[in-house]
């Protein structure tokens, strides 16, 4: 199976001629001291690109770049920025890791959509609009599902507060009247894996190793995942086509059940055992560690139709080998450093066979 190669940097004479008919070849990065935004504006930054990083405070954000504060709500300097960008991508919101509470679910809203809002209405503005907004969104648009996957076309919206903040998110993003010439896709992605500290891989590789890697309440629930770099690699791959626009599904194309994820974690990380949580077990954690069991008990299925119909090539389509490469890449740095030999993980247990260590 051939797989799509980490995207690579487009040669300077592509900006050049990109400038000189009045484009600026950065991209502005919206939410860029959050845990995707840190490691998309690295990666531009390390193929050479211009890129603006846009966040409330500083707190968090990876060094790349240049760095601009706004406040999410009102039209400041930072839309300068904007005049006539490649690309600008929009990652702003609060944390869902967190107790839906009145306040917080005000915050998680408004961060989004007044987010959305403005940026919409600093793109109207331009006297040379950007080519391409992106904007986040999210998988957990679409109902419980454990009978069929959702796709974008036939996918159904589900319930309750989460999915009525992504439907106000997209909604937002959709009735921004923008420019013509500036395409609109809306990213609905799964969950993102990347080794770094309170993270999801993070969380479930502790748990694991403490013999806490069972299945979460009955375990059948579908877990909609991607690996950081094929999601870096599914944004390239929707940029370089002007007739792609609209929702994709940023998720892997193999959608394992809880059960089986936590399978997997157990084998990567050695443990020959893992305890089960029931409902009411993981009620209490969620109280104790200030989220919601939501994040877990419901059953996200989203289907990456689109990309894969387009001919996207997944580099990670399994979730072993995913877990195993993102074993050797830990943190920002360890993640974009590539020796010719990278550890895919220890297995010192699995079932039938005898304790290994393995390499590539």
């Amino acid at each position: 199976m051939v797989f799509q190669k980490f995207p690579k940097q487009k040669e300077f004479r592509e900006f050049e001629k990109e400038s000189e008919v009045g484009m600026n070849p950065q991209i502005v990065i919206f939410g860029a001291n959050g845990f995707l935004g840190r490691y998309l504006a690295r990666y531009y930054q390390r193929l050479g690109r211009e890129v603006v990083c846009v966040a409330r405070c500083r707190d968090g954000w990876s060094g790349d770049g240049m760095f601009l504060e706004w406040d999410g709500r009102t039209i400041g300097p930072w839309a300068l920025a904007l005049e006539g960008a490649e690309r600008v991508i929009n990652l702003a919101g609060r944390s869902v890791n967190c107790r839906y509470d009145a306040r917080n679910q005000r915050e998680i809203m408004e961060s989004r959509v007044d987010s959305t809002r403005v940026i919409g209405e600093a793109i109207a503005a331009c006297k040379v609009p950007p080519k391409l907004w992106m904007n986040s969104s999210t998988a957990t648009l679409y109902r419980h599902a454990e009978d069929r996957p959702q796709d974008e076309w036939e996918g159904e919206p589900g319930e309750g507060f989460s999915v009525n903040v992504a439907r106000a998110w997209e909604e937002a993003f959709f009735a921004a009247q923008v420019p013509g010439a500036t395409r609109k896709v809306a990213l609905r992605t799964g969950m993102v894996l990347a080794y770094e500290d309170g993270t999801v891989f993070e969380v479930l590789r502790h748990l694991t190793r403490r013999g806490l890697g069972g299945r979460m309440g009955h375990g059948r629930q579908r877990v909609s995942w991607i690996h950081m770099e094929d999601f870096i690699a599914a944004i390239e791959f929707i940029a370089a086509e002007p007739w792609r626009d609209g929702v994709y599904n940023l998720t892997a194309p193999e959608h394992p059940t809880n059960r089986e994820l936590m399978k997997a974690f157990r084998e990567q990380q050695g443990a020959p055992f893992g305890l089960p949580a029931t409902r009411w077990m993981l009620e209490i954690g969620a109280q104790v560690m200030k989220t919601e069991t939501e994040l877990v008990l419901k059953s996200r299925w989203a289907d990456p139709r689109r990309l894969r119909e387009e001919g996207f090539r997944w580099r990670w389509p399994k979730l072993e080998t995913a877990l195993a490469d993102l074993e050797g890449r830990y943190g920002l740095d360890g993640f974009f450093y590539q020796p010719d030999r990278r550890s895919v993980g220890v297995r010192v247990w699995a079932p039938g066979k005898k304790a290994a260590a393995g390499s590539r």
